[in-house]
């Protein structure tokens, strides 16, 4: 990947799967991040976390194309993010907080819209929805009305939706957001797979400490739009102390208090409301 990908001047390097330099997206005063500087290796989970407002969801939605900074810039997958947007979109998967499977359609059906979008032929519609329905382990409910599905079911179809054109970076605004802890540990394992056996690069944004401790192998805390800590979780828990936990951390660099937590319509609720809230 090289400049003629990035753009002319780039200062970006090439063995990035995301990079940002500066990145800012102001609302008229209120600037919702501020100069945010990262760089994400391929291949690697990165989680951003932060209290609500902390800029989290803006920055994924900036990094996914969906939102244009105000200024500085954005590298993901090789490719500009407000020069080649189209050429991101291609390599990315994006599950956002709101609910995106259309419950109206079975599992299946959900899948073979998302193939269509990205123009897979017949034959090979067939085999990646075989597949992914294999690896999130909806084979025998696929045939169902998303409507009918628990809330692990459904995140987990999200998944399949997102990886079906097998992304270089996966894109997730609170994963587990709403589920129980057996349907959060089942989601757990799918990333993994799809980090080990993909070799995908996934970006989460995430309050729960505990899957930021399991999942990531890197995150940064963000606190008022800025980046006030990087690093693994490891390092960052022995900056603060020998017994230090994620939690404290996430308090000691934020300021901020941890606190987040059924059927179709329950998810949709529960995600929406943490949407409205940042």
């Amino acid at each position: 990947m090289g400049d003629t990908r990035q753009g002319e001047g780039s200062d970006f390097e090439d063995n990035f799967a995301v990079q940002t330099m500066s990145l800012t997206r102001k609302y008229g005063t209120l600037t919702a991040v501020d100069q945010i500087d990262l760089k994400i290796g391929y291949g690697r989970i990165f989680g951003l976390l932060g209290p609500n407002g902390a800029g989290k969801s803006t920055t994924i939605k900036m990094l996914t194309t969906l939102l244009k900074p105000t200024y500085g810039s954005a590298i993901v997958a090789g490719f500009n993010v407000v020069s080649q947007p189209a050429e991101v979109r291609r390599r990315i998967g994006y599950v956002p907080q709101m609910v995106s499977a259309d419950g109206a359609l079975t599992g299946h059906e959900n899948l073979e819209l998302s193939a269509k979008l990205y123009r897979m032929s017949k034959s090979q519609r067939r085999t990646r929805i075989s597949d992914a329905l294999k690896f999130t382990g909806l084979e025998e409910s696929s045939r169902k009305l998303v409507r009918t599905y628990s809330g692990g079911m459904i995140r987990r179809l999200e998944l399949a939706q997102a990886m079906i054109h097998r992304p270089v970076v996966l894109f997730l605004d609170e994963p587990t957001i709403g589920l129980d802890p057996v349907a959060r540990r089942i989601v757990w394992d799918r990333l993994k797979g799809l980090n080990h056996y993909y070799k995908m690069t996934i970006l989460i944004t995430t309050h729960d400490m505990e899957e930021a401790d399991i999942l990531c192998d890197e995150l940064a805390i963000l606190h008022e739009g800025q980046v006030a800590t990087i690093g693994t979780p490891v390092d960052l828990k022995a900056s603060i102390g020998v017994t230090a936990t994620l939690d404290d951390v996430f308090i000691h660099f934020s300021g901020g208090v941890i606190a987040e937590g059924g059927n179709y319509r329950d998810v949709r609720q529960t995600r929406s409301t943490a949407t409205r809230l940042g």
